[in-house]
């Protein structure tokens, strides 16, 4: 990925770039404000917290979304499996907005900005996993072309619900 670019029809502009190992103080406090059941299987974070960025979680493995010198989301991008023979899939592992910038286009911005990350890596596809109750996310990755290529249904517990797992996958090659 360029090192930045201006991700046009957002308001206010949003600048999409590579992230810094600098980024991980503002990621952190994002991800824990936005924390939900309707996106995450994971309990709702708690002090002390751990850092954003780790061994597994590396900066290079994300974008950021800036608007007016602000962290305001974030989208995950890693090889899908660590096999050859898998090596064109790339997988969304994770895509945050702050509750403030929902609904300007910073979402969309972000999976704009993973396509080209992972055209760049010779990706010719990328996949990713919702949960099933998250509609909003859902529906837009229905816009960008994504379908649902399966589904693990009642795979997490929630709250005290079964919720489905749902798989999808779209092609990089057009669009």
């Amino acid at each position: 990925m360029p090192e930045s670019y201006t991700q046009p029809g957002t308001s206010p502009p949003v600048l999409i770039r590579a992230a810094r190992r600098s980024d991980g103080e503002p990621l952190g406090a994002l991800t824990r404000a936005a924390w939900s059941p309707l996106h995450s299987v994971q309990p709702r974070p708690t002090p002390p917290y751990a850092p954003f960025f780790d061994e597994r979680h590396e900066p290079a493995h994300y974008l950021v979304a800036e608007a007016e010198g602000q962290v305001v989301g974030f989208v995950r991008l890693v090889p899908a499996t660590p096999l050859a023979c898998n090596r064109h899939v790339r997988q969304i592992q994770g895509l945050e907005v702050s509750e403030a910038a929902r609904g300007r286009g910073v979402a969309r911005a972000l999976l704009r900005g993973a396509y080209e990350a992972a055209r760049r890596q010779g990706a010719t596809r990328i996949t990713l996993r919702v949960l099933g109750h998250n509609t909003p996310a859902r529906a837009l990755y229905e816009a960008e072309g994504f379908a649902v290529e399966g589904v693990l249904p009642g795979e997490f517990l929630l709250d005290g619900a079964y919720v489905d797992d749902v798989l999808m996958g779209r092609s990089l090659l057009a669009g």
